[in-house]
Formats: structure tokens, sequence, C-alpha cells
């Protein structure tokens, strides 16, 4: 017998791991999954649902989403609460890459706009906006820029002229957390942070231009701004080093700090600390640090790609009305009070591959918003659909407002080498009318489709649990990657 054999229907898209699977679980495990991911679904990661489950303080369930594997002792794709009173802190459960996100821009352009520049739009794109391993971006930063950057986020870059001062009406957190404090990041994070930004990194990270190719809400597409075959562009990036370091440092601090406070933990790799001690709130104003970073990142690259298509299509920005839908993030915690079983609870809500999805009338969505829910952005892989979704009370009253957040891995990097051919991809990315420049041959096979989940079905799962409900899908014209 498999741990998966425990696992029970609740009813169609939802199961549960039962508490009583494991002495030490505080909660129970929820999976929201079909049965074909079911089926396919890593002992690992249902493990990992488990340990999470053990933890103090976490409150009601240990939750897997539908695009959920293996991580870094949360799985990816998973949701956790922790009661403030008596909850705890851990880094895994954000990961390394604090802040990755996804950013939506929209514009009053079509296919016919844009057909005959395409080459032109791309190796623009590509130009202005750095990727790669270590790439560095184009701005130098002094250590006082760096500290305002983490402490102001989006804030910071559009006063330093990177976008407009509306744009931070409709990102997550107007793209600032005030409670951040460089303070508590490192000298070696700032470092690493400080070459690096306003530029894309690598891996899964991309920047696509899209069209809308399908809507399903006519009403809720119509408050984001959304008409069939609009051209959007969107980006998925993070805070690249400087998040990294900042995860590094602290799972440091945090693997003696839970042996110090006595806390019995199923996996080392769920260092923590109690979420009212100096480690865990050191621990989460750095990382709200690194979530600034991370928004003034994305910020900075879509002023470049507002200059790329000004470049290439001679027109401004503000004609081309290429005003951002919104930006998400998908790995982060946050302080949240939520509504469970008729009461208010405060909560520290880690989300790590996993979208904030909230339903209407919460005030933290912008008031254009508000009456029909946040706004969810699905990206899918190189050369697949992305979509975008509302929040829902469902997800408000099941999942902590949250849902899925992409496709998720289902080949290792190394494994997907060795078994696709970068030039068999890019080939059929072409038949089907898709262009790709990257900056390395391994990165396009590292990123190949069937490397990942089936991101409809992913979507299908969410929207069918009710987790976030389907808006529109858009389809790549072009995507670069570093």
């Amino acid at each position: 017998m498999t741990i998966k054999d425990e696992i029970k229907k609740i009813r169609d898209n939802v199961y549960e791991i039962p508490g009583s699977y494991n002495k030490m679980m505080r909660a129970s495990g929820r999976l929201y999954i079909d049965d074909e991911i079911l089926e396919n679904l890593e002992d690992g990661a249902v493990k990992q649902i488990v340990n999470v489950a053990c933890l103090p303080g976490v409150y009601k369930y240990s939750i897997g989403l539908p695009d959920i594997h293996f991580g870094y002792g949360f799985p990816i794709g998973g949701v956790a609460a922790f009661n403030k009173r008596n909850g705890v802190v851990s880094p895994g459960g954000v990961g390394f890459d604090i802040n990755c996100g996804v950013r939506l821009i929209k514009s009053n352009l079509t296919q016919d706009d844009i057909k005959e520049h395409l080459d032109e739009l791309v190796d623009a794109l590509f130009k202005n906006i750095p990727s790669g391993v270590g790439s560095k971006g184009k701005v130098k930063l002094t250590n006082d820029d760096i500290n305002n950057v983490l402490d102001y986020g989006a804030q910071w870059a559009v006063e330093n002229g990177y976008g407009w001062a509306e744009d931070l009406e409709v990102l997550e957190e107007n793209g600032r957390i005030e409670a951040a404090d460089s303070s508590e990041v490192s000298n070696k994070a700032k470092k690493r942070g400080i070459p690096q930004l306003g530029s894309l990194g690598s891996g899964n990270h991309f920047l696509e231009i899209q069209v809308v190719d399908e809507i399903y809400d006519e009403d809720v597409a119509s408050v984001y701004g959304l008409e069939k075959g609009m051209i959007v562009i969107m980006i998925h990036s993070g805070s690249r080093g400087c998040g990294h370091q900042i995860c590094s440092d602290y799972l440091r601090l945090m693997d003696k700090a839970y042996k110090n406070y006595k806390i019995k933990i199923a996996d080392r790799q769920l260092a923590c600390a109690p979420i009212d001690s100096k480690e865990a709130n050191s621990y989460l104003k750095a990382m709200y640090a690194a979530a600034n970073y991370a928004w003034a990142n994305r910020q900075m690259m879509t002023h470049w790609i507002r200059q790329s298509f000004e470049e290439v299509l001679n027109k401004s920005a503000k004609d081309m009305e290429m005003n951002i839908v919104y930006d998400v993030a998908h790995n982060i915690a946050k302080e949240e009070t939520h509504t469970i079983d008729g009461r208010e609870v405060d909560l520290v809500v880690h989300r790590k591959g996993a979208t904030r999805a909230f339903g209407p009338g919460r005030a933290e969505i912008p008031l254009k918003y508000r009456e029909v829910g946040q706004p969810v952005l699905i990206p899918g892989t190189m050369g697949t659909a992305s979509y975008v979704l509302h929040g829902t009370q469902t997800a408000m009253d099941e999942t902590f407002g949250s849902t899925a957040h992409g496709a998720g891995r289902v080949l290792s990097r190394s494994k997907a080498k060795k078994d696709y051919n970068p030039d068999d991809i890019v080939d059929n990315l072409e038949s089907e009318g898709i262009k790709i420049k990257a900056t390395s041959k391994n990165v396009i096979a590292e990123e190949a489709p069937g490397a990942y989940k089936d991101v409809d079905s992913v979507v299908k799962v969410s929207h069918d649990a009710g987790i976030a409900k389907l808006v529109a899908k858009v389809k790549p014209l072009a995507v670069t990657k570093g």
C-alpha cells in the first residue's frame, strides 16, 4: 500500500488525505486534482502535503493544487496557512524564487497590426530586456538604490521613470509591501541583486507576445479590458539572485531556530520558526523586500517592452493603450485575514507555486475589478496557451483564496535535455506560427512543452472545482527566453 492509497475522493476534483493518516498531522490534506492528475502524482509530493500538515499552527488544511509536484520542503503547487497565535513561518513554503510572478499587459493592437513586424519585435525585446543565467540588467545601482528598490518596489521604479503612475493601481500590493525592510537583507543578497535588476532570468521565465484567442466570460473580460483578437504581452519572472540568496540565508537561520524552539518537523527542509519570533519577523521583512525587488524588476521590463513596441511600430505606448491588466505573485507568504467557518482569523498564508485568487469584494483587489474578483494569470509552457481567470468565493472558503500557478513540471531539466531535441522544438513551434528566441539551445530543450503537465487540464480542474473561473485564453505568437 502506498500513500496515494490513503487519498479519499470528497467530490469531483477534490480529494482528501485524512488527518488520521499520520499521528503527527494537525490538519487534513486537501488535493484539487482530477483522476488523471492523481494517477500521475508523485508519492513524494503527497508526502510533502502530509509533512506540512504536521507543522505547528497549520490551519484547516495543507493544500495541493492541480499543478502540484515535488519541491523543496513544501510541494510546488502548495498552500498552507498558519494561525498567527501559535503557527510558524517556513522559507520552504515560499521557495527560492521569491515573488516569481506573472504580469499581463494589453494593447489596442491586433494580429494584423504586428504580423509584418513580429521578427523585429522579438529582436527588439531580446535586445532591450536582458535574459539568461546570471544575466545583468542595464541599470547601474548604488548601495542606496538597492535599499530603496527593496523597500519601495515598483513604486521606486515608477518614480525613477520606469512606467506610469497608474501602473501601480493594478499590481498585487500596488507593487510594494510596506513591511519590507532592506536592513534584514544580507550584503551578499544585495550584491547579487544590484547587477540583475531589470533582467528576465532563465529557466521557465519568459516574455511572450500573445493574442487573446478565446473569451469564456464576456462580462468579466469586459471589466478586465480584454477582447478577442487583442495583442497582449505576458512577463513571467521573479526576484533573481537576490531572492535566491535571501531564501538561502534564512534557511540557515531557520535550521538553527526550529531546534532552539524545539519544534518537531517531519523534514529538515521544513525548517521554521514561530510567527512571533525574531527569526520569523526578520525573514518576513527580508522576504517582502525580495518581493518588492521582483515587482520593481517586472516594472522595469514593462517600461522596456513599451519602448520596444514604440521603436518597431513607430507609435507611442499610450496611443497603443499598453496598459497593465494585472500582476500577481505565486511564491510568497502573506499576512491575511480570512473568514473561516463564520469567523475571522489572522493567518500567514504560504503560497508556493500558487496564485492568489481572491473573490469579489476583497479590499485588496483593485477597485475597478472588485465586483468580479481578482484577475488570476496562469501561464502555460513554451508554445502552449496561457489563461486569465478570476478569483471566487469558493477559493476564499476552501483554499485561502488560492489556485494553481501554471502547468507544473513532470520532467527534470536534465531529463528534458536528454529527451528533446531543441531544433525539433523550434521547428514544431515555427510550424504552429510561433517565433522563439533564446540564449541557448539547452534552455529550449529544458523548457520543452512535454516537460510539463498539460496546462489546459490544470486550468480545467481549477475552473471545475470553482477555485478560479475561466475568463480568457491567450495563445503565443512569439517567445523570448533566457
